[in-house]
């Protein structure tokens, strides 16, 4: 085992991270830095650092980093400008919040001096991956330590014992067996993944959902709100200038009170296996329809469909870790400079989970041209006879088939 003297630790407080904490002190010899980064996941976080203090770790080697609107400006906005949708449905909350969590801990262990980063993630799924492609992405040399693939501790029931074994003070949710499900929040969305949804014929049981009303229960009447784009982000709602981690704090309450955002996905894991999810993502899935009906206003056809060509490649490096990639970094330079004529408002009706377009218009950027379109007299301003030359050029390749195929019987 090579040799470590200062460790920065992706740390949440919990039972499995307060476990890698004192099985980094005790297995490496070395000291730990603890990281913990908000993005808006609803929960309290100064008891991590009561936590990290009572596990010996010196204040100064605590760090709790309010890091929402870096989040939602810097990560969240352009991954929404490109219309990012992974296997044609899932919105890549959780994906797009480890290039952030990786970044900070690296600057971390630069500012520390430490000469290795250490996460929670499992041997299992995606995040060892987004993490660790991530910090060497931004710090080559750096060691990273997955103590889920060294370790033996394999078990909740291990990791309890060694808890006790230690002294490490375990919540009493997690005595008691704690919530059935793995969960992951940010401000774009929650997960839940493991134990009742292992059976992917399961139905989600409703008392899972954390901040969404089903469908079902959501108010009878229908409530429209006005979404102002600026560049391919939103900037207002109804008026109202919000900073992004606001924006989308509101689009989230205004989502889940209509029951808006729920999905049940089984999807393809970047290291091989089918993995069954539930996510809720009801600020995202309103702004997703929102700047597509902003965009099919503002954006040239061909751009347009340029831009539908190359999304589900964006959505495949950010799900399998290459925010940091030269190839992401490329798209997303050819995604902004689409954006910039992206200026406008649309007009949303939320209802018992829909999100219904109801209206859109750009008063210095819009392709749309009424005049033009008009299913009345539009006075000469579209010749219908340039059709017919288009449609035989177009048909020429089809004819000369036709008549070979006619000439072979």
């Amino acid at each position: 085992m090579s040799e470590v003297k200062k460790a920065v630790l992706a740390y949440s407080g919990g039972l499995d991270t307060s476990v890698i904490l004192k099985w980094l002190q005790d297995t490496y010899q070395c000291e730990v830095v603890t990281f913990t980064a908000d993005l808006g996941q609803g929960e309290e976080l100064e008891p991590a650092r009561a936590k990290a203090i009572q596990l010996g770790i010196k204040k100064k080697n605590i760090y709790i980093d309010d890091l929402r609107e870096e989040f939602v400006r810097d990560f969240v906005y352009p991954m929404f400008r490109c219309n990012a949708v992974y296997e044609g449905e899932y919105l890549l909350g959780t994906s797009i919040a480890r290039p952030l969590i990786a970044k900070r801990l690296v600057e971390i262990a630069q500012k520390t001096g430490a000469d290795a980063i250490s996460h929670g993630a499992t041997g299992k799924g995606n995040d060892q991956v987004r993490f660790e492609l991530g910090a060497y992405a931004l710090m080559p040399g750096v060691k990273v330590i997955a103590p889920w693939r060294e370790w033996d501790l394999l078990s909740r029931e291990k990791l309890m014992a060694y808890a006790e074994q230690h002294g490490i003070p375990v919540d009493m949710k997690h005595k008691k067996g704690g919530s059935p499900y793995s969960m992951d929040a940010n401000l774009l969305h929650i997960s839940f993944e493991g134990r009742h949804l292992e059976d992917p014929a399961a139905e989600a049981e409703e008392s899972m959902w954390r901040w969404t009303v089903s469908p079902e229960k959501a108010p009878n009447k229908a409530q429209y709100i006005d979404i102002e784009f600026k560049c391919g982000d939103p900037v207002s709602i109804d008026g109202k200038k919000l900073k992004p981690h606001q924006l989308l704090a509101r689009l989230n309450e205004l989502g889940g009170k209509h029951g808006i955002g729920r999905l049940d996905l089984v999807e393809n894991r970047y290291v091989g296996m089918k993995s069954r999810g539930c996510y809720e993502t009801p600020g995202g899935t309103i702004l997703l329809r929102a700047h597509r009906a902003i965009e099919s206003i503002c954006l040239d056809r061909e751009v347009a469909h340029l831009k539908d060509d190359l999304m589900p490649r964006y959505a495949s490096l950010i799900y399998n870790g290459y925010w940091w990639s030269p190839e992401r970094k490329a798209l997303q330079a050819l995604i902004d400079q689409t954006q910039q004529n992206v200026n406008g408002w649309v007009r949303l009706k939320l209802y018992k989970g829909n999100v219904i377009v109801v209206g859109r218009d750009s008063k210095s950027d819009s392709l749309f041209d009424s005049t033009i379109a008009t299913f009345e007299d539009d006075a000469g301003a579209y010749d219908q006879k340039d059709a017919a030359g288009f449609i035989k050029l177009n048909a020429l390749r089809l004819r000369i088939a036709a008549k070979l195929a006619k000439r072979r019987k």
